[in-house]
């Protein structure tokens, strides 16, 4: 039996007709029998006969293949193309070594799942990570051992990639940050001031080097008592003489660079910066009358001069009216809600359940402190009276300076304008978010759990490779992700108003979907959809002859262009 297959074209139609016929020899001749008009069936049934009667045997595939194992693969993927993009392997060392795998083998897998050393290697063996790196079997020893090799090239890695981001004359953002410990061996933890909110733990502190937009250079790792300030200068000299950038744009905020430092830095004239005054010396400009009020109804910035204290310098004033108005409502509901918790003080007092100076002032202490308006309160303090009342006169001395901030720098004019002044200072928010991103939602650099100096500074290190990755990575998906296309505005109409959400930006936040209606995503989440893709280990089921083979999922229109545009990164 076979299957005939015929066509007609009538009145501008093709028709097609499968006939299922038997031959057969009678008197000599060969003749054919139509068994079945088989027109009415899909394409698909009719082709499984044709293979049929042509002697092809068909089983299921389960009874033929099995699936023996399925490793999480999209996610990998996309984390070793935006390496391969970036030229990850050559900034590590130029040529291969089983260090430098498992260096980006431990970059990956802190991007994708950030966890310690012994549960990397627990969890990466249900990935294709270590396999596409061949560090198949690689132990917790062996990682340690990758991350004392990565210590010793930090310098060299570091000049490789400010070779590729800074440029003399350059802004050069710098900010400190600290992550506590838990343990109580490695010598550089320190108590200090915790910016985790972790009060008596002991801590690090590091300070990171980036770029005008925020994307990562170096970072040094420091005692966890260290101050902010006095890291400034070493790291300007790094800048210098181990990066090769001789001139430079330091931007640093007001805690960072102190008049100390400036003192410092002016001494090297191919060395400027721009910081902030603190809001004791801004209290002193308003006073002295250099900083009026009422210019600011005209406009939000105007420079003003101060040759007697601040010789050489720009000092740029700025007043921010919605940020005036959310300090305003902020103070006012701490003085409420620290004046409620005072008056239940006084009531306590009164009825004399709290007796003794000593024994009010530690309750006094305690209320006044929850939400730091302890200078805005007058109080009074006997064995047997408490008196608390709100001083006026610094409360209106305070909200005087609402929404005003001034920008400070050594810049001439023709080097850079008032907006631009204000736009740079403004830059170290791109810094702020690579601490967001390292200390919290993604790469969880805390708590730290090593106990050499030596391991402590190469996890930091990894950490910020990590997110040098993962900066690159945002980037590249934009337009996928909840993050406004357009990246960051050199020049606005007025610097000073908080940047406002593109319009598509904001649709995207209000619709959940891009324009295209494809539906946007975090990047955790937007990673973790692309483990989606899995490689499965599939054999024969002949226990005599098994043959394996690996299937991978076919990708996604959306994980295509996902992918595509990780390949376009450029640097």
């Amino acid at each position: 039996m076979h299957v005939v297959t015929t066509e007609r074209a009538y009145k501008g139609k093709v028709y097609r007709t499968h006939l299922l016929r038997r031959s057969f020899r009678e008197d000599g001749k060969v003749k054919n029998e139509t068994l079945a008009n088989l027109s009415h069936l899909p394409d698909a049934v009719i082709d499984l006969v044709k293979r049929a009667l042509a002697g092809q045997h068909f089983v299921e595939a389960t009874e033929v293949f099995e699936v023996v194992r399925s490793r999480l693969h999209g996610d990998v993927q996309a984390v070793l193309t935006a390496m391969k993009a970036l030229g990850l392997e050559e900034i590590l060392a130029s040529r291969a070594c089983p260090e430098r795998s498992l260096v980006l083998a431990l970059i990956a897998a802190r991007v994708i799942r950030p966890q310690s050393k012994l549960a990397t290697t627990r969890w990466w063996d249900d990935t294709t990570l270590p396999s596409l790196l061949g560090v198949d079997g690689a132990s917790e020893d062996d990682l340690y051992a990758a991350m004392d090799w990565l210590l010793e090239h930090q310098g060299t890695i570091e000049k490789k990639l400010a070779s590729r981001h800074l440029h003399d004359g350059g802004l050069v953002l710098y900010d400190l940050s600290s992550s506590y410990f838990e343990g109580s061996c490695c010598p550089i933890a320190r108590r200090g001031h915790s910016r985790d909110g972790k009060k008596g733990t002991l801590q690090v502190n590091y300070g990171l080097v980036t770029d005008a937009c925020g994307c990562p250079v170096a970072v040094t790792v420091f005692a966890g008592n260290t101050g902010d300030s006095t890291t400034l200068l070493p790291t300007v000299k790094q800048v210098q003489s181990r990066f090769g950038v001789e001139s430079l744009v330091i931007v640093g905020d007001r805690g960072m660079i102190s008049q100390k430092q400036i003192a410092e830095l002016s001494k090297d004239d191919r060395i400027d910066w721009i910081t902030a005054l603190r809001s004791a010396n801004i209290q002193e400009l308003l006073s002295e009358k250099h900083i009026q009020l009422g210019l600011f109804d005209e406009r939000n910035l105007f420079e003003i001069e101060h040759h007697d204290d601040y010789p050489g310098e720009r000092l740029v004033a700025c007043r921010n009216p919605e940020l005036a108005v959310r300090r305003a409502k902020s103070r006012e509901s701490l003085l409420m809600a620290t004046g409620k918790l005072l008056q239940k003080l006084c009531d306590r007092v009164e009825s004399g359940k709290l007796r003794g100076a000593a024994k009010i002032g530690v309750a006094v202490g305690k209320v006044v402190n929850k939400h730091k308006v302890a200078k805005h309160f007058d109080i009074v303090i006997t064995d047997t009276t408490l008196t608390c009342t709100i001083n006026q006169g610094r409360v209106k001395a305070e909200a005087a300076l609402d929404g005003i901030y001034v920008v400070r720098t050594s810049l001439v004019k023709k080097q850079m304008d008032a907006n631009g002044v204000v736009l740079a200072y403004k830059r170290l928010a791109n810094v702020e978010r690579a601490f967001r991103s390292l200390k919290t939602v993604d790469l969880h650099v805390r708590p730290i759990f090593h106990w050499t100096e030596d391991r402590v500074r190469a996890h930091i290190f990894l950490c910020m490779l990590a997110y040098y990755v993962q900066y690159h990575m945002q980037e590249a998906w934009r337009p996928l992700l909840f993050f406004d296309e357009q990246a960051w505005v050199t020049e606005r109409e007025d610097p000073v108003a908080p940047a406002n959400r593109s319009d598509s930006a904001q649709a995207k936040a209000e619709s959940k979907h891009t324009e295209d209606g494809k539906r946007v995503h975090s990047f955790r989440t937007f990673l973790g959809s692309l483990a989606g893709i899995v490689s499965n280990e599939c054999r024969t089921r002949d226990s005599k002859n098994a043959q394996t083979f690996e299937l991978v999922t076919t990708p996604s229109k959306d994980q295509r262009e996902a992918i595509d545009l990780l390949k376009a990164i450029t640097v």
